[in-house]
């Protein structure tokens, strides 16, 4: 089994890598190849990579290139976890909206959009180099933002899965609170890509117990307390938001406060810069304890579940990803991309049926991917009034000055990545 990993110089990668050698049974990888434009880097990562094989006795072997081309080449399965334009375009996403009262993130919002519009065509461009060398390869796709970027690549005919962290993350914290195995933790997990809410927590199976109203009672606090929430709007919900619901909850509150601070970006560039001069140790063969601190937790084990179900090599029969809605949620087009729960095999992923949603729920989901729409076709197409039009639907901005001067600043930071700009 080969697999790929483009953005495989990523500071993150490590973490991968870790789960990989720990998780080999489940997915046994004969070769690994990290994929990066960045040499620099690759080399870094790459030997550290090959030392945890080593220290954790992995036979499989692990090589590194700038050629995607040459990195693809036969793979059964591609993980594509890039950054166009790196820590400083994501640094731009996160402050330059905060000049016109808006939330500067870099999967949601302006920054978010700006994100997609880097990132679509180099995607598509590197799918389209996957289908040529195998079109039998799947595309795991962790690229931000998921939805957008997956929802691209199924359009354009590719076999593709997106996967994102937060719901593992909440398995694993609620099999805390609960005192049981992971594997007996099961989410009613609905919405799309950083919009979701957990309406239930089962034991057992889909079917099981739903112990959400047990979790809440007895742990809503430290709930509240990850989520940067108020414990009241969890009790009145009734459900477990996303923390990046926050983003929508508590706007002004999160612009006030981003604005007092510096930016994510700047936080994880410093953390990068140390973490790559721990890779060039070369008595470093495990994945450094400040890693944890720069984000995806539990990203590994879910790569790792993901690709053993989609190659037929076992993995959980149930699993949160991003696919097609095909009806899921009927008020939604059926090529809408959607996470939620669903059965994952060799053939690609078919969502569980969802019960009827609050229209609390279902009106915003309704209202992102609208956003969605108008956003795939300015990354896909261009133009001005393209990305005027899709600030102006996202519900966090909405109003026609915000998104002119939204529009500006965002073509202005980003024209070196805008073909058409």
């Amino acid at each position: 089994m080969k697999l790929a990993v483009v953005g495989g110089g990523s500071t993150y990668t490590p973490e991968l890598i870790d789960g990989f050698a720990r998780l080999r049974d489940t997915l046994p990888i004969e070769e690994l190849v990290l994929v990066d434009p960045a040499a620099d880097r690759l080399d870094l990562v790459g030997g550290l990579a090959r030392r945890i094989f080593a220290k954790q006795d992995h036979a499989g072997r692990i090589t590194t290139t700038t050629d995607i081309d040459a990195g693809v080449a036969d793979a059964d399965a591609v993980l594509l976890q890039l950054r166009v334009g790196g820590q400083a375009a994501r640094n731009q996403d996160e402050t330059w909206p905060l000049e016109c009262g808006c939330v500067g993130q870099e999967t949601t919002g302006a920054g978010g959009l700006a994100k997609a519009l880097r990132t679509v065509p180099v995607v598509l461009d590197i799918a389209e180099r996957v289908r040529r060398a195998n079109p039998d390869a799947w595309i795991i796709d962790f690229t931000n933002p998921v939805g957008i970027v997956t929802r691209a690549l199924l359009q354009a005919g590719h076999k593709a899965v997106g996967l994102c962290n937060v719901a593992i993350g909440f398995q694993r914290k609620f099999a805390r609170l609960l005192d049981v195995n992971p594997s007996e933790v099961h989410l009613d997990h609905v919405g799309l890509n950083h919009l979701t809410w957990e309406l239930g927590v089962r034991l057992g199976g889909p079917d099981g117990e739903n112990v959400l109203p047990k979790l809440l009672a007895e742990h809503g606090d430290a709930i509240a307390d990850d989520l940067h929430m108020p414990r009241q709007i969890i009790d009145r919900l009734g459900v477990v938001p996303s923390y990046y619901l926050r983003y929508f909850y508590s706007h002004d509150e999160v612009v006030r406060e981003l604005g007092t601070k510096p930016s994510r970006a700047a936080e994880v560039a410093a953390m990068e810069k140390e973490l790559l001069a721990m890779y060039g140790d070369p008595t470093l063969d495990t994945k450094p304890e400040l890693l944890a601190k720069r984000g995806g937790a539990f990203y590994s084990e879910a790569a790792v579940d993901l690709a053993a179900s989609l190659l037929g090599n076992g993995g959980s029969p149930v699993q949160v990803v991003n696919t097609r809605n095909n009806g899921t949620l009927p008020f939604l087009p059926d090529d809408a991309v959607i996470e939620v729960q669903a059965r994952v095999g060799h053939e690609g992923a078919t969502p569980l049926a969802v019960p009827a949603l609050d229209p609390l729920y279902a009106g915003l989901i309704a209202n992102v991917t609208a956003y969605e729409d108008l956003a795939l076709e300015a990354a896909l197409r261009g133009g001005r009034d393209r990305v005027f039009k899709a600030l102006l639907a996202h519900p966090l901005i909405g109003q026609y000055e915000y998104a002119e001067g939204l529009t500006d600043r965002l073509i202005a930071h980003n024209r070196e990545h805008l073909a058409w700009a």
